[in-house]
């Protein structure tokens, strides 16, 4: 099915920078400027495209366009290196045009000949293309091979491909070409589309945590309110300093293959296995919202006494989200004792925003932060000061 629309009438607005050598029949050039002013229109001569419906092979993407100038004999004279434009077409992805030179790209390698340019519209794109460049005899239908590449050319948006002598205006070759005042050029593209291969998306998490379930190879048990837990000695030393240190330190226990832990639950110690062993948390779904604030305080302490830093953080990230007037005081005597400057900054800017300090005062846990930690209190009165919120 044929496409056909009016071709724009531009000025090159001066010649290359990047010049041809006298007798060459194709150059890479720089692309003509889109943005120059219009030249007088010539509304006499048309100049229209015609696509051919493009076809795909798993390697190319394939398709010609033709280029119809009406009215030639009236653009003949225009003036070097002015030229016409074509319609934008797409192939393979990509938008692409042709420029008409009916007097020639350069005075020193086009005189007395039509040249042409073919030219990649498509921003901060690079691409491989073979190309054709065709004559079209009127009276046989027969495409004449004017210019072609038999391997592939680098496009980009800044250089273009030029056939500076690609019709000689003589009326002898005129006579052959031209009919009706109408010449026809065909472009025929083949884009190379590079292979696309599809990677999955990383399963050494998936791996590893599968390791942790499964047991396989594991040299070390933990026991936690009753229940054991097998890991791996080289994987926990590589994850945190205090288990390297443990396992693999100078002062390290050689015989340490069952370890007790007192100081924390079941529960919460398998949790941050999962994150040892994932880099991630693990899902809190099937806990009430309550439990679920409490597992991460855990995993906060836990994550602080192993030098677990991502981990730290990670807690100290969702516990801010929790903030209320009741807990705040609480937290921020967390915060204190596990020193996390985050949480603790988050702590006091609530408490001194919004007029909440009164309500934040009046809480329990207030109260016990006053007795336990007095210096904490000091530091919130002494930045209240500072910003003048009380």
């Amino acid at each position: 099915m044929f496409r056909r629309d009016a071709a724009r009438q531009l000025p090159l607005g001066g010649n290359p920078t990047a010049s041809i050598a006298t007798g060459l029949n194709r150059e890479f050039q720089p692309a003509p400027s889109p943005s120059s002013p219009p030249t007088p229109t010539m509304t006499a001569s048309q100049s229209s495209i015609a696509s051919v419906p493009s076809r795909c092979t798993a390697e190319t993407a394939r398709g010609t366009v033709a280029f119809k100038i009406a009215g030639y004999s009236l653009h003949k004279g225009l003036g070097i290196g002015k030229w016409l434009r074509s319609p934008s077409f797409s192939i393979g992805g990509y938008e692409w045009c042709i420029y008409y030179y009916p007097d020639g790209y350069q005075e020193e390698n086009s005189t007395g000949h039509v040249s042409i340019l073919l030219r990649l519209l498509t921003k901060n794109a690079k691409v491989r293309v073979l190309h054709k460049l065709m004559l079209v005899e009127p009276v046989s239908g027969r495409s004449i091979v004017v210019n072609s590449c038999k391997t592939p050319k680098v496009f980009d948006d800044k250089m273009s491909w030029a056939v500076p002598k690609f019709m000689k205006t003589t009326a002898e070759v005129e006579s052959v070409y031209l009919q009706n005042d109408c010449l026809l050029i065909e472009c025929e593209l083949s884009v190379i589309k590079e292979t696309e291969i599809h990677v999955p998306p990383s399963d050494l998490s998936d791996n590893l945590a599968t390791l942790l379930e499964g047991k396989i190879g594991a040299e070390v048990t933990f026991k936690v309110q009753g229940e054991v837990f097998s890991a791996h000695k080289i994987l926990l030393a590589m994850r945190s300093a205090v288990f390297n240190a443990q396992f693999y330190g100078p002062m390290r226990d050689k015989g340490a293959h069952d370890i007790t832990i007192d100081d924390m639950q079941s529960a919460v110690f398998k949790s941050f296995l999962h994150f040892i062993y994932t880099d991630s948390m693990p899902s809190m779904d099937d806990l009430e919202d309550d439990d679920k604030r409490e597992m991460v305080k855990h995993l906060l302490v836990a994550a602080d006494k192993y030098a677990m830093g991502r981990m730290k953080m990670i807690c100290e990230g969702m516990i801010c989200k929790s903030l209320d007037v009741e807990n705040v005081a609480t937290l921020l005597a967390l915060a204190d004792k596990h020193n996390c400057r985050n949480l603790k900054d988050a702590c006091i800017e609530f408490m001194l925003s919004s007029n909440r300090m009164n309500d934040v005062i009046a809480s329990q846990g207030y109260v016990q932060l006053k007795r336990s930690s007095p210096d904490i209190i000091v530091d919130v009165l002494e930045r209240a000061a500072k910003s003048r919120k009380i």
